[in-house]
């Protein structure tokens, strides 16, 4: 949905919004995801104007309860008639318990009894299906399905730089859930200029074009959801969408084996395994090696010069080579000697 901040608060401009969501619709998209709190509640309301252009039994509508709102078990509903008064619509097709992880599945959903809140829901036809946005630990995910037993679908991150769902998405997918993916271009990073899809594929895609491939390549995902800002982008977008095979099978197992490989021609090969970590200086070392991966080996360097700018932790400059960090490496890289050329490094880019 087109946004623009203007005075700390959100504003969604429905004059490009609302033609741009029934382009789309017009042009064949379904699926239109929405949040209580996106754009400050103002999503959902454009969202259910826009809808009101469409043919409604012919487009899903998913949108979340957000656990801030809900601190006991009639909150569930209460939260729920509110929005479908905010959008003005009769019933939701897709409802997500939002950004959970076991915990707050344990706490909440288990613990509120928002199991049988969602039935009687289901029941009155309010909501088509129950399903959740998930933000914590992949190995959680069967522990939360075979659990709750009702679930329709479920949102994950997956994307080229972060594959860590993927066995979780063989596993919804066996199961009969619908998989529908948050941040197929890695929330703005893959559409960075880059040499990425040459140094995978050599195809001369473009980087965002080849992550969005990569995401609808994968058989196991029913849904690939991606932000668009313009009529140009969800042209782009529509031309991939519409592909009968946006990439073939063994070039999706092409492109995975490849990051991983060229990963592993760095100089500099950190795992992200975090064993390092803490620094007693309080250095985030795993996020300033992966931001010189992204320059060194991905040729991301606008992506990892933000990062390099947004550390996340204490200056190199406070590193006392204490080498605490170097005896806990698997890789046995010479943690603080490093640190100080990849300082040097991102600094110039």
């Amino acid at each position: 949905m087109y946004e623009s901040q203007r005075d700390d608060s959100w504003i969604v401009d429905e004059e490009k919004a609302i033609p741009m969501l029934k382009a789309a619709y017009d042009a064949g998209i379904n699926y239109f995801d929405t949040a209580m709190f996106y754009s400050h509640f103002k999503s959902q309301a454009t969202l259910g104007k826009a809808v009101k252009l469409m043919d409604r039994e012919k487009v899903m509508v998913a949108t979340k309860i957000p656990f801030d709102e809900v601190q006991k078990t009639s909150d569930f509903r209460r939260v729920l008639d509110m929005q479908l008064e905010l959008m003005q619509m009769d019933y939701i097709d897709f409802y997500h318990y939002h950004g959970i992880d076991k915990g707050a599945f344990d706490e909440t959903v288990i613990g509120l009894g928002l199991k049988k809140e969602a039935q009687r829901a289901i029941d009155e036809g309010v909501i088509k299906h129950i399903s959740f946005s998930f933000h914590g630990d992949s190995k959680d995910i069967p522990y939360m399905v075979e659990t709750f037993e009702m679930f329709s679908s479920v949102l994950l991150q997956y994307n080229l730089l972060d594959r860590s769902n993927e066995e979780s998405i063989d596993y919804l997918a066996g199961k009969g859930l619908g998989v529908v993916v948050m941040g197929p271009i890695a929330g703005g990073r893959l559409p960075l200029p880059s040499a990425l899809s040459d140094r995978l594929l050599g195809t001369g895609y473009s980087t965002p074009e080849l992550a969005l491939r990569f995401v609808l390549g994968n058989k196991n995902v029913s849904c690939a959801l991606s932000g668009m800002n313009t009529i140009e982008e969800l042209k782009r977008n529509l031309e991939i969408g519409n592909l009968e095979v946006p990439m073939t099978e063994d070039d999706f197992k092409k492109a995975a084996i490849m990051m991983e490989e060229t990963k592993k021609l760095s100089d500099l090969y950190c795992t992200g395994c975090n064993y390092c970590m803490p620094c007693p200086k309080d250095i985030n070392i795993p996020h300033i090696f992966n931001a010189y991966t992204y320059h060194n080996v991905y040729g991301m360097s606008g992506h990892a010069k933000n990062m390099w700018n947004e550390k996340h932790g204490a200056d190199i400059s406070e590193c006392t080579e204490c080498g605490v960090c170097a005896e806990k490496c698997p890789q046995h890289i010479k943690i603080p000697e490093k640190l100080k050329e990849v300082s040097t490094i991102l600094s110039a880019i």
